[in-house]
């Protein structure tokens, strides 16, 4: 008789492997991924929220290839806000549909005061200035300093890699399942 651990693993790393190079661009695409492992959609849906339910997917999510949209300029806007305002104007920058990314980090010294950081994507590069005018005058009249990072180079993007461990250690940059 299988064990069942030993089968559940074997369809979980199945599955991972399935998924880490995209979902497919279908209607139902967890419906295609569970036909090509020979199981049901709902067991594919229900796996995938127990691992990320665990901690062991983090999150699932969409990679866009903005370049590919005809998005050629992009931006990191890091700014300079006072730290007990830093939440609410991380809320409010997040909601701009034109923000992609918003995240605070810690202030690394007098060299950057930076605490809060928000990524811009446009068409051009006064098209991101635009929208970065439109968020500093959202956020007490653009009376917060700030810097605008455009992109110099574009790198691959791609979701999560899942791999065995090697010799007991992950490789840098990469994840065990």
């Amino acid at each position: 008789m299988l064990d069942p651990a030993v089968v559940h693993d074997a369809f979980v790393r199945a599955l991972v492997g399935e998924i880490e190079g995209g979902l497919p661009l279908v209607a139902r695409p967890y419906a295609a991924v569970a036909a090509r492992l020979g199981v049901s959609e709902a067991l594919v849906i229900r796996t995938l929220d127990a691992l990320r339910r665990s901690g062991d997917i983090k999150r699932l999510g969409m990679v866009v290839r903005h370049h590919e949209l005809g998005y050629r300029a992009n931006a990191m806007v890091v700014w300079d806000v006072p730290d007990k305002e830093v939440d609410a104007i991380g809320r409010l920058f997040g909601e701009a549909p034109f923000v992609t990314l918003c995240y605070r980090r810690p202030r690394r010294g007098p060299c950057w005061p930076y605490n809060l950081f928000t990524m811009i994507h446009g068409r051009d590069r006064e098209q991101v200035l635009g929208k970065v005018a439109e968020l500093a005058a959202s956020a007490s009249g653009g009376a917060y300093r700030h810097e605008v990072l455009f992109s110099s180079r574009r790198f691959k993007q791609r979701g999560a890699r899942y791999r065995p461990a090697v010799e007991g250690r992950d490789s840098p940059g990469e994840a065990t399942l």
